[in-house]
């Protein structure tokens, strides 16, 4: 995969809401420094995330120094978060699809803000110590390693080729008025330019810049991806699509899951080299 480099990065501090896309981040061993330590729950601790309320793509996040975010919605005064200290305030369970963990709540008016945006009460907490807390699942890990509050893993990298190859799809099938799709649908760490479409199914191991990643699982894709992330409205791509020409399994998959293996900074620019694939399916 010759010229492959990192052609952006993306860090979403706050779990379903609009991130940044630095030049720069930090690998940490459990995702992107920052990204997804936060999290809105319900009255029953179960982690909200735009499957069930799309207008979480409305608000932003923009992370502060610390650990602390400015929250923004269009229509209402922006909010800065502090990170919450668990030794004054202590955790509270919290449900995130299959873990059952504890977090910290933010301040009251955090829970506030985001219960007015939404429309109904939630509260908004913070993963205090990630090197514990929440254990990757086994089958694609070893003992020890953790994620933040993401979906499943660390990292998550697509390319722009497959977004190419998805779009020219989607603009032969029953909703091409829907397409092109941009690539905020996918919500990624790491944007890869200079790759064979589907070419990130198949890597196993790769190395972005001094770090090096294991790629564990390409990610299964749900009803999110048809969010349009500016006006949070649905449609049926690019699941649709998908469905009908990029299955693994039972899976629509788009993008591969990582899990470091080291640690260290990552820049848009850096080389991106295959270490190990498997071979094509």
């Amino acid at each position: 995969m010759p010229n492959a480099v990192v052609h952006s990065l993306h860090v979403h501090p706050v779990k379903s809401v609009a991130g940044c896309a630095p030049d720069e981040a930090v690998v940490e061993p459990w995702g992107l420094a920052g990204d997804r330590r936060w999290a809105l729950v319900d009255e029953r601790g179960r982690v909200v995330t735009q499957r069930e309320r799309p207008t979480l793509a409305l608000a932003s996040a923009e992370p502060l120094s610390g650990g602390a975010v400015r929250l923004r919605v269009p229509g209402r005064e922006p909010l800065t978060v502090a990170v919450p200290d668990p030794g004054a305030v202590g955790t509270v369970p919290v449900q995130i699809f299959e873990d059952k963990i504890e977090a910290v709540p933010a301040a009251p008016d955090a829970h506030a803000w985001f219960s007015a945006h939404l429309g109904t009460r939630t509260q908004l907490v913070h993963l205090d110590d990630p090197a514990v807390r929440r254990p990757i699942d086994p089958r694609y890990a070893l003992p020890g390693e953790t994620v933040s509050l993401a979906d499943g893993y660390p990292l998550l990298v697509t390319t722009l080729a497959s977004l190419d190859a998805l779009n020219s799809l989607v603009a032969q099938g029953d909703h091409a008025d829907e397409g092109p799709l941009p690539m905020n649908r996918f919500r990624p760490n790491v944007v890869v330019d200079g790759t064979m479409p589907w070419a990130e199914d198949d890597w196993t191991l790769i190395r972005i810049g001094e770090v090096v990643l294991r790629a564990v699982k390409p990610s299964g894709r749900c009803v999110v991806t048809t969010t349009d992330q500016r006006t949070a409205r649905r449609g049926k791509e690019p699941l649709r699509t998908l469905a009908r020409h990029h299955r693994i399994g039972n899976r629509l998959v788009f993008g591969q899951n990582l899990v470091p293996e080291g640690t260290g900074t990552i820049r848009v620019g850096d080389p991106v080299e295959v270490l190990g694939q498997r071979l094509s399916h």
